[in-house]
């Protein structure tokens, strides 16, 4: 999960379209071809010019040269060449004059065919950008046109029946992913509702955390909650969901994922398919749907008197469960704390905030800046200080609102991060809603610490490196990441 505003002043709007960028083939092709004419005109003016000075030099030269009786009869022959030299020049000039008229005829009837053959398709001349345009904008009647031919390319010969809900809704998605940024995706109007649908009674879920590979797109379910419908139909943490259903989901959007196929009425089954283990076994459990209150935070004292809290999330309820959970710590004269953000996918920002403002002294926690610089703040207020000894376990997966949470510290110097580097979003997505129902989630801002560092594909470093032992289990006896956080605290 990740933090999610919904914008209404990023509102999309289908009144802005542009479409004075035609320029129509036969115009361009019929400029090439008056290129060619004048070219082919030339050349038979060169032709013509180049017989009239030969002409012109002969004829100077006779004037030059003395009468000679005995040169009468060349004189003679002269006439006659001079005679057929006339009639084949003029050959030559009706032809060049006539044939060029032909040719542009012809010329121009193929120009017209080809036009209405090619439709409104531009020259590649018309895809430099105009003066004043602006060079990033989208050749969309180029878009359009082909989207057209496409069409009637699968009208024609596509084999199967063609659904143009599907097809249509297809475009907009593609037309979201061709960012290149996982994070931002379009909502049909349904999954745009399952996504703001209010946990009000109506839908109900499984009792499994979920998390996705932004690299692989392969979703695993990393936590199942104990006595959860999920556990009883034999879901463990590790299994990779292949389908819900019969639609496979890898890669899809938790959001939608969730909202859309895992959520549904009380009582209702839903058939899940999990691959699990190295050799990738296929398993379908059918799982029953019901009211699931998850516990975001989950707490007990540890030897020594030492308090420990699991935050699984960071969600509406979970910084009233952390205070609660600090506050009773307190009363118990708990005064060393772990707070364990492993696996920790995020959530949402304002309740990450909340935690840090009761923890923090007085100073900002976290600020964002969109694409033009504008920069929001975000404080921890003077009136409240959590004077208790801190580590912060992290490691890969511990991701967005968590690493806010780490950095924060870090940059306070109020407790030690302990494990491995952390997942590295540190990216705000943004909800628009469209005027059909449909909506798009799209990444708006940068996530900084409050020293400044840009936490995005860096993740946060933990002041010490300490890898998971293998086969060690995460809360128990065998965490060595846990046990190192408690010698730490114990050495304060």
């Amino acid at each position: 999960m990740f933090d999610e505003n919904i914008n209404e002043g990023l509102r999309a709007s289908d009144e802005n379209r542009d479409d004075t960028d035609k320029l129509p083939v036969q115009e361009v092709g019929s400029t090439i071809k008056q290129e060619d004419k004048v070219q082919e005109a030339s050349e038979g003016s060169e032709e013509a010019s180049s017989t009239k000075a030969v002409q012109n030099i002969e004829s100077q030269n006779s004037k030059k040269a003395p009468y000679n009786s005995s040169n009468s009869s060349s004189l003679g022959l002269g006439i006659v060449l001079g005679a057929v030299s006339g009639i084949f020049l003029t050959a030559i000039i009706f032809t060049i004059f006539f044939g060029s008229r032909l040719l542009t005829t012809v010329e121009s009837d193929y120009s017209g065919k080809t036009s209405q053959n090619s439709g409104d398709s531009k020259a590649k001349d018309d895809k430099k950008p105009r003066a004043g345009a602006n060079e990033e904008e989208l050749p969309m009647d180029d878009i359009n046109s082909k989207l057209q031919s496409l069409q009637k390319i699968i009208a024609k010969d596509y084999l199967f029946d063609e659904n143009m809900e599907d097809v249509e809704n297809g475009i907009y998605k593609g037309f979201m992913s061709g960012l290149g940024d996982p994070y931002t995706v379009y909502y049909t109007e349904k999954e745009y509702k399952d996504l703001m649908q209010e946990t009000s009674g109506t839908y109900y879920g499984i009792g499994a955390m979920i998390n996705k590979n932004v690299n692989t797109g392969i979703i695993t379910i990393f936590k199942v909650f104990a006595g959860s419908p999920a556990e009883e139909a034999g879901i463990k943490p590790g299994d990779i969901i292949y389908k819900v259903g019969d639609v496979e989901v890898s890669g899809m959007d938790l959001e939608i994922l969730v909202g859309t196929y895992i959520k549904g009425a009380e009582g209702s089954s839903v058939e899940i398919t999990v691959l699990r283990g190295d050799d990738a076994q296929e398993l379908t459990f059918s799982v029953t749907r019901r009211s699931i209150e998850v516990p975001t935070v989950e707490s007990k004292v540890l030897d020594d008197n030492i308090g420990y809290i699991k935050v699984n999330q960071f969600d509406e309820v979970t910084y009233p469960q952390f205070r609660d959970t600090v506050e009773d710590f307190k009363q118990k004269s708990i005064s060393k704390l772990v707070i364990d953000l492993r696996d920790n996918p995020g959530g949402l920002l304002s309740a990450t905030i909340d935690m840090l403002d009761y923890i923090l002294p007085e100073g900002i926690v976290v600020y964002t800046a969109d694409k033009n610089g504008k920069r929001e703040d975000f404080y921890s207020e003077e009136k409240s200080k959590l004077d208790m000894d801190i580590v912060v376990l992290i490691n890969g997966e511990s991701a967005s609102a968590s690493e806010v949470f780490s950095g924060a510290i870090k940059d306070f110097k109020y407790g030690t991060l302990v494990g491995t580097k952390s997942f590295g979003k540190g990216i705000v997505q943004s909800v628009v809603p469209l005027k059909d129902g449909s909506a798009v989630k799209i990444t708006t801002q940068h996530y900084y610490t409050p020293s400044g560092f840009d936490l995005h594909s860096k993740g946060i470093e933990p002041d010490e490196v300490v890898e998971l032992d293998e086969g060690a289990v995460k809360g128990e006896a065998s965490d060595n990441q846990l046990n190192r956080a408690i010698e730490i605290l114990k050495s304060k």
